[in-house]
Formats: structure tokens, C-alpha cells, sequence
């Protein structure tokens, strides 16, 4: 009885259309799976890709290969910027955005939350091409070898794009630079 009259009360609390984003489905979507799928791979194709931008967020980035796409992608003139959460970045001795930030891309480091969670990437966002990529995949070695995650690549959707580099700006006027 007790838990129907949870039920009743949780279902009764007013839900406000203000508190998320509604956006019409569009677009292209590829997966990848850990283990299993090469999520890593699916990234770096995704910044190899890239013409004008690529935004990053970021809570742990160890995984070595999509540091050397992010990379590649600044020499060849695309504008890359990194956002990684602060503490992951001072304690982690393998942290790629130390090579990030010594190969020239900028960098920021978010300490205002707890934990900076994100795993983003928002790749030429005002690009018919924009392309999201999240899911719970870090950027990491762990996540490519040892973890059970997912990557999750949402591309043709510019007003989704839209939202996730103003999110990003958003954590940006917070962050420290490097």
C-alpha cells in the first residue's frame, strides 16, 4: 500500500516542459558498443571528418588515439577547443590534454562542479554535417578496453548541435584556461 501511495504522489508532482529540450528526430545514428565495437575508432572517424570545429568535453581523456585525431585535426586548420573536468586532469599522469594543450589546442579546466562529467563531442555544429557525439564512453583507455559502455553518434541534427556547443559555452565562462 505504501509504495502505490508513493506511486500516486510521484506521478502527482507538476512536470515542467521548461526543464528539458524537445527536438523532432532527424539525422543519422551510429553506435558502438564496449566491449565488443571499436567506439574509439568511431570517434576518431568522426573528428577526421571534421572541417571547422570540434568542441570537447570531457571527464577523463587518456585514450591516445582520438588525443592524436584531435590533434591531426588542429594542424590541418580545424578549430579544436577542449573542455576537461579539473581534478581528473591534475590527477590523471596520463591525461592527453597535456599533448592537446603542447600541440596548441586550448584548453580549460572545470572545477565548478563536483564532477564534470560530460563526454561530448560537438563537431562543425553550423555545418548541415553537425555531428553529436556522447554517451557514456570517457575518453579513455578503460572505456575502449576494460569497461561496458556505449557511443553514440547523432549526425545531421544542427539544432541539436546548436544546444549541445551553447551547453558547452556555457561550462567554457566557467572553466580556467590552461
Amino acid at each position: 500500500m505504501k509504495r502505490v501511495l508513493w506511486l500516486i504522489l510521484f506521478l502527482a508532482l507538476p512536470v515542467r516542459a521548461a526543464d528539458w529540450q524537445s527536438l523532432p528526430a532527424q539525422g543519422e545514428l551510429l553506435l558502438a558498443f564496449q566491449p565488443g565495437d571499436d567506439g574509439g575508432a568511431l570517434i576518431e572517424s568522426q573528428i577526421r571528418s571534421a572541417r571547422r570545429q570540434v568542441l570537447v568535453q570531457a571527464f577523463s581523456f587518456t585514450h591516445e588515439r582520438i588525443a592524436n585525431a584531435l590533434i591531426e585535426a588542429h594542424e590541418r586548420g580545424v578549430d579544436v577547443r577542449v573542455l576537461l573536468d579539473r581534478e581528473q586532469y591534475l590527477k590523471q599522469r596520463n591525461d592527453q590534454g597535456r599533448r592537446l594543450r603542447r600541440a596548441g589546442v586550448p584548453l580549460w579546466l572545470d572545477g565548478e562542479h563536483q564532477a564534470a562529467h560530460n563526454k561530448v563531442m560537438i563537431i562543425d555544429a553550423m555545418l548541415p554535417t553537425a555531428t553529436v557525439i556522447t554517451g557514456s564512453f570517457n575518453f579513455t583507455h578503460g572505456a575502449q578496453f576494460n569497461n561496458a559502455e556505449n557511443v553514440l553518434v547523432l549526425r545531421g541534427h544542427a539544432a541539436l548541435a546548436r544546444l549541445f556547443v551553447e551547453n558547452w559555452q556555457q561550462h567554457r565562462l566557467h572553466s580556467i584556461e590552461k
